[in-house]
C-alpha cells in the first residue's frame, strides 16, 4: 500500500477543508462536538494524582478548542495554539509573557492602536519602556535595540495605512540580539503569509476577522514556535485565560471557507482600489498591491495575497479644517457601506481612522483616510456607493 500523503503538502483549501477534524473521534461525525464544561472527571486516584489525563479542567482546554487549535497549527506551521478571548487580548499575553520591569520594548509606529494603549498604559505602568519605530526601517532596527531589549512587535501591514516591513530582516537583527519577534498577521491570515516561516517566533491573529467571516464572534490565536510555546503555555495556565468553546466551533466551522472567501474579498477589493486611483475627491489609494504603493516590492517577494481592507486618502484641501466634515459627509452618504468597526466580515465597511498618535511616521498630508472593509456584495454596488459617497465629500465646501 502506498504511504498517505504529507499533509504538509496539501493546498491551503484541502488543508482548511480538513484540519482539526477528526471524524473517527466523533462517532462518524465531520464537526467536532461543542464540548462545554469545567469539571473533567478522572478513573481513578492515580489518575488524578499523576495528573496525566489530557484534560483535567476546563480552563486547559476541551475537545472542541483542540480541534481549532490543531487547524491553526497546520495553517501556521507551528508548535502550539493558544486560543484567547479577544484579538487584543492575543497581543496583549505573549507581551505579558516575555517581558518584565526594566525591559525595552521595540513596536512598529503604525501598530493597531489598542496595541499602542497597551504599551502606553499598562506596560508603562509596569516599568516596562517602549520604543516604537518607523516600518521601513528593516534591518537599520540595530541602532534601536538597547541591552535590555527583550522583545520586537510588528505588523505588517500596517493598520490603516499598510506600510510592508522587512520582516526577514528585522528578525534576523532581533535574534542576534537575543530578542523575541512577535507579529500581528491579522491582515494576511496565514492563508497570504506565514510569519514563523519568516523568522518570526509568535505569529498573532484576530480570529474576529477572516477566520470567523461573520461577525458574530470575538476570538484571538496566539502561534508559536516549539522554543516558546511552553512560556505561552505557563502564562495562559497562571492568568487562567481560556476560550469559549461555542466560539471556537464557530471559527472552526468559519476556517472552512476562509480560503475561497479571502479569494473573493481580495478580488473585489483590489478592483475597487484600482478603480479609485485618480478619482476625483481621491488624493491616494492605500494598497501594498497596488504597483506604485511604496511597500510593493516587499508585499510581492513575501506575500502570497491580499485581503479586502484598504484605505483611501481624501483630497481635503488645502485646509484641514473641513478634513472632519468632509469625512463625515463621505460616511453619511454610504447606503450599502456599514458605519462600524472590525472587519474580515460578509459585509462592507468604512470608518474615519485617526493617526494622531503616531510617533515616527506622520500621517498622509493630503486629507482624511477612510478605511474601508470590502465585503462580498458584488463590485459593481459598491463602487456606486463610494462614487456616491466621494460626491457628498466632495460637495463640501
Amino acid at each position: 500500500m502506498a504511504n498517505p500523503p504529507d499533509p504538509s503538502s496539501r493546498g491551503v483549501n484541502t488543508t482548511l477543508t480538513h484540519a482539526g477534524s477528526n471524524p473517527g473521534d466523533c462517532h462518524g461525525f465531520i464537526n467536532p462536538p461543542v464540548v462545554r464544561g469545567s469539571t473533567v472527571l478522572f478513573p481513578d486516584s492515580e489518575t488524578i494524582a499523576s495528573g496525566k489525563q489530557k484534560y483535567i479542567y476546563g480552563t486547559h482546554g476541551t475537545p472542541t478548542t483542540d480541534a481549532l487549535a490543531e487547524a491553526i497549527n497546520a495553517l501556521e506551521g507551528s508548535a502550539g495554539t493558544m486560543i484567547v478571548p479577544s484579538g487584543l487580548a492575543a497581543v496583549t499575553i505573549p507581551l505579558l509573557a516575555f517581558l518584565k520591569s526594566g525591559d525595552h520594548l521595540l513596536v512598529v509606529d503604525s501598530i493597531y492602536f489598542p496595541t499602542r494603549r497597551f504599551c502606553n498604559t499598562m506596560l508603562r505602568d509596569l516599568g516596562i519602556e517602549t520604543t516604537y519605530f518607523n516600518p521601513d526601517i528593516g534591518a537599520d532596527i540595530e541602532a534601536l535595540i538597547q541591552p535590555n531589549t527583550r522583545v520586537v512587535f510588528t505588523e505588517s501591514p500596517g493598520s490603516n495605512t499598510y506600510e510592508i516591513q522587512d520582516i526577514p530582516a528585522i528578525s534576523r537583527v532581533a535574534h542576534k540580539h537575543g530578542a523575541v519577534v512577535m507579529m500581528d498577521n491579522t491582515w494576511a491570515t496565514p492563508i497570504f503569509f506565514k510569519p514563523l516561516d519568516f523568522g518570526v517566533d509568535i505569529s498573532i491573529n484576530a480570529a474576529t476577522k477572516y477566520p470567523s467571516g461573520h461577525s458574530d464572534v470575538i476570538l484571538g490565536l496566539v502561534s508559536a514556535t516549539a522554543e516558546h510555546w511552553p512560556k505561552l503555555v505557563a502564562v495562559r495556565t497562571n492568568l487562567g485565560v481560556c476560550a469559549n468553546p461555542d466560539d471556537s466551533y464557530l471559527v472552526l466551522r468559519g476556517l472552512r471557507t476562509m480560503g475561497v472567501r479571502l479569494e473573493r474579498h481580495q478580488a473585489s477589493a483590489l478592483t475597487l482600489a484600482k478603480t479609485l486611483q485618480g478619482r476625483p475627491g481621491v488624493a491616494r489609494v492605500l494598497h501594498p498591491a497596488l504597483p506604485d504603493f511604496p511597500g510593493h516590492a516587499l508585499w510581492k517577494r513575501d506575500f502570497k495575497g491580499s485581503c479586502g481592507l484598504f484605505s483611501i486618502v481624501l483630497d481635503g484641501g488645502a485646509s484641514t479644517d473641513n478634513w472632519q466634515r468632509k469625512a463625515h459627509a463621505f460616511l453619511d452618504a454610504l447606503q450599502i457601506f456599514g458605519l462600524g468597526y472590525s472587519w474580515g466580515g460578509f459585509e462592507s465597511l468604512a470608518v474615519h481612522v485617526s493617526l494622531k498618535d503616531r510617533t515616527v511616521t506622520p500621517p498622509p498630508p493630503e486629507g482624511p483616510v477612510m478605511r474601508l472593509q470590502i465585503g462580498l456584495e458584488d463590485v459593481e454596488d459598491l463602487l456606486r456607493d463610494i462614487e456616491q459617497g466621494l460626491a457628498a465629500a466632495n460637495a463640501v465646501p
